[in-house]
């Protein structure tokens, strides 16, 4: 099923590619010590990066020709394999400090809760739109919906992967609010969910200690304010121009996760403000026409499934430069398309190419 006619979006596509191509050299000038220090060549992180970059485009150069009506009928199975993939990562899972995120398959680590996101948006979407006016129903139309939400929550919280989850949780009730759900039904189950969601953050130490960590950075400057205060170091030196790309002293082993989850901090140290706020319009660039796409979709369908890839992009942006910068309590989440990492990169450019799929077939 292929799309014919009608142009992709091109202020998206330049977006990504633009974030992609910054994302590139971010990861080098971040891993390139650490690839020294690890393997003895600079080129480690960059070169798998290199190839996880290409299949992501290829993925988003072949979705985008394909009419996105086909993921309908795989919106069950999807959701299957997704809620299969998520169980198997509990017992053969592989990961680091406690959690197993990661499914091993050759060279390649694949992270079930990355699937997990789409295939959720996805299901949120053909549901939503098939049942209509019934989804403002709460037994028979919203609640089977947040039943499988709660359970895919709670099968990644079991990892553990609060970040992720969050961010499943976040593009799924977007999905479902945009649908027509009920916003008085959404509040009352969000007021009814938040101790739990409190629970679970004091129940492990190492989340509350992350929390209080947020407050107050400066208490325990070399336990779980570390990062934090090291992250803003790096930004405050970055001045409005930045050191210069390579530059970065933060990356000596002073900042952990420098190429993944704070390789925002890097950027800003080595391109100053002005970098920093270049990959913040580019984000902004691609939500703003995400949105569009949404808007002028043929059927309700496509409108709910653009509004869902673009909420799970810009909401992981948002949280992972609000994490960087000090204004949100640190979390394992990436940023889309520059952070080093796999399943995240192919997800979120596999993603595109069904967002540019949409787009082809919009009103104009």
């Amino acid at each position: 099923m292929l799309v014919k006619g009608g142009k992709p979006d091109i202020l998206i596509f330049a977006a990504v590619i633009a974030l992609l191509s910054i994302g590139l050299v971010m990861v080098f000038s971040a891993s390139s010590v650490m690839g020294i220090a690890d393997y003895g060549d600079p080129y480690r992180y960059l070169q798998r990066q290199t190839v996880l970059a290409a299949v992501g485009l290829a993925a988003l150069f072949i979705l985008m020709r394909i009419d996105y009506h086909i993921f309908k009928v795989l919106a069950l199975p999807g959701l299957i394999v997704s809620f299969a993939l998520l169980v198997l990562v509990l017992f053969v899972g592989q990961g680091t400090s406690g959690a197993t995120r990661w499914i091993r398959l050759g060279g390649f680590n694949l992270q079930p809760s990355e699937i997990a996101k789409f295939t959720m948006i996805n299901y949120a979407a053909v549901y939503i739109s098939t049942k209509r006016d019934r989804v403002r129903r709460f037994f028979t139309g919203l609640l089977p919906l947040l039943v499988i939400l709660g359970v895919k929550f709670g099968l990644i919280m079991l990892e553990p992967d609060f970040g992720t989850a969050a961010a499943l949780a976040f593009a799924a009730l977007v999905v479902i609010f945009a649908g027509g759900a009920h916003l008085g039904q959404l509040v009352l189950l969000g007021a009814l969910a938040a101790p739990v969601v409190w629970q679970l953050v004091v129940k492990e130490e190492y989340r509350f200690r992350r929390l209080t960590a947020f407050w107050n950075p400066w208490a325990d400057p070399t336990g779980a304010g570390w990062n934090i205060i090291q992250s803003l170091l790096a930004i405050g030196s970055g001045g409005l121009f930045g050191l210069g790309l390579g530059r970065s002293r933060q990356k000596f082993s002073y900042l952990p996760e420098h190429h993944t989850d704070f390789i925002f901090a890097i950027l800003c140290e080595e391109l100053g403000f002005v970098g920093g706020a270049m990959v913040v319009l580019l984000f902004f660039v691609l939500a703003w026409r995400g949105l569009k796409i949404a808007l002028q979709a043929p059927d309700m369908y496509g409108s709910l499934l653009a509004i869902g890839i673009t909420a799970m992009i810009a909401f992981q942006a948002m949280i992972n430069m609000g994490v960087v910068t000090g204004s949100l309590p640190v979390t394992g989440i990436p940023l889309p398309f520059i952070s080093h990492g796999g399943s995240s990169l192919l997800t979120s450019l596999a993603g595109i190419g069904v967002l540019l799929s949409i787009s082809r077939q919009c009103k104009s």
